[in-house]
């Protein structure tokens, strides 16, 4: 049986252990995640957390809806054995009715090609790479443009900063790439820091930075690691100093000190052509998941969901 579960009726050990030996499993559905991003989610789950779906809902002008909170790529349905498409829909028919509105992305493990009658839906584009052979390989496998702009940010004397606060790197982001995302503002960063400090205390996340021969900071990012993932969640880089290619060169690095392993390094993303085209460039391979949306809304409710969906909701 599927049961609707209110935050305060969430049992976040089971609900863990559930995460844990899911082999569908993401950081984004660890219960202290999800508790940084978005305090108060709520949830489905089957029997005794066989199998659970969290739901990450908000409510404006009366109407209770279901968005994917920033810093969260994706959800979906999470079992302590392989999920089916059948149980996921069953999953997706146990969404309460008081949610009238909804848009969310599902696990890239799940079928893209298949249709839902109750929803519609949309494919999204993210990179992966395998980290699993020798780096001499995985280099060999950066498309040209790549293996030109390592080479010169290797003659420019940077250096990799292991443990760079993370303060910094937001701040870094906020004063270039940050000025033209006029949605997010110190409770977004607030909220990514103190994600960032949790995850940091579950081991599963580290921070990197790339300083220049004068120590300035030219670039930063977090990374994410759980369930043999390394996601490159966040980054900021210095657009005055874009030349010395900081993020080509801390990207390198990961792979060269993860490489061999059986982890995946997920680039995040992405629908742009153009960070896409950067991500492909050091081998990364094209996934697909989907974006699943409902609409119950009439019409008066359907005009007014236009002027608050234009504010990421």
């Amino acid at each position: 049986m599927i049961r609707y579960l209110t935050h305060n009726q969430i049992d976040k050990s089971l609900w863990d252990e559930c995460v844990e030996q899911s082999p569908d499993g993401l950081v984004y559905v660890w219960s202290w995640y999800l508790d940084a991003v978005h305090p108060g989610w709520e949830a489905l789950v089957e029997d005794d957390y066989k199998a659970v779906m969290p739901l990450t809902s908000g409510n404006k002008f009366c109407v209770n809806y279901l968005f994917q909170p920033f810093f969260t790529q994706k959800f979906g349905v999470f079992g302590k054995t392989e999920v089916t498409e059948e149980k996921i829909e069953q999953f997706f028919e146990a969404i309460p009715g008081k949610f009238k509105f909804a848009e969310f992305r599902i696990n890239n493990s799940y079928e893209t090609h298949r249709t839902y009658t109750t929803y519609t839906t949309e494919n999204h584009r993210n990179i992966e790479l395998s980290l699993n052979q020798n780096y001499f390989v995985l280099a060999e496998n950066y498309h040209s443009n790549t293996k030109r702009n390592l080479a010169k940010a290797k003659k420019q004397g940077l250096m990799i900063v292991e443990n760079a606060k993370p303060s910094a790197i937001i701040e870094l982001f906020r004063k270039n790439r940050g000025k033209e995302i006029k949605h997010w503002g110190d409770k977004e960063y607030n909220r990514l820091l103190s994600l960032v400090e949790a995850a940091k205390n579950h081991s599963a996340c580290f921070v990197l930075g790339v300083q220049n021969p004068d120590n300035q900071l030219i670039a930063g990012a977090f990374f994410m690691i759980s369930h043999h993932k390394i996601v490159f969640l966040f980054s900021g880089t210095d657009e005055a100093n874009k030349e010395l290619h900081g993020l080509t060169f801390l990207l390198d690095y990961v792979i060269e000190k993860y490489s061999g392993t059986d982890f995946t390094l997920d680039f995040e993303g992405s629908d742009n052509d153009g960070l896409a085209r950067f991500y492909k460039g050091f081998g990364g391979e094209e996934k697909y998941y989907r974006e699943l949306k409902f609409n119950k809304l009439n019409k008066i409710y359907k005009f007014a969901l236009k002027i608050f969906k234009n504010n990421k909701i």
